[in-house]
């Protein structure tokens, strides 16, 4: 993901921040939003989930759903 990930944060400059944790490290992250499998990707507006899902997403899929909620 964190090629994937680069690339998306070069594409949108400022439109986004992208913060990735480590759940090894930070259990309470991972209890807190549910995680129950890495990589899992959650994107927040306003402090609200608006999306979030479980496993590899595409570059492109990921920028359209950032896209359609923005």
């Amino acid at each position: 993901m964190a090629p994937i990930l680069s690339n998306v944060k070069s594409k949108l400059g400022a439109g986004a921040t992208i913060i990735k944790i480590d759940v090894d490290k930070n259990p309470q992250a991972a209890a807190a939003y549910q995680v129950r499998g890495v990589p899992t990707l959650i994107l927040f507006k306003k402090g609200n989930i608006v999306w979030q899902q479980s496993g590899v997403v595409a570059e492109k899929e990921l920028l359209q759903v950032i896209q359609a909620n923005t």
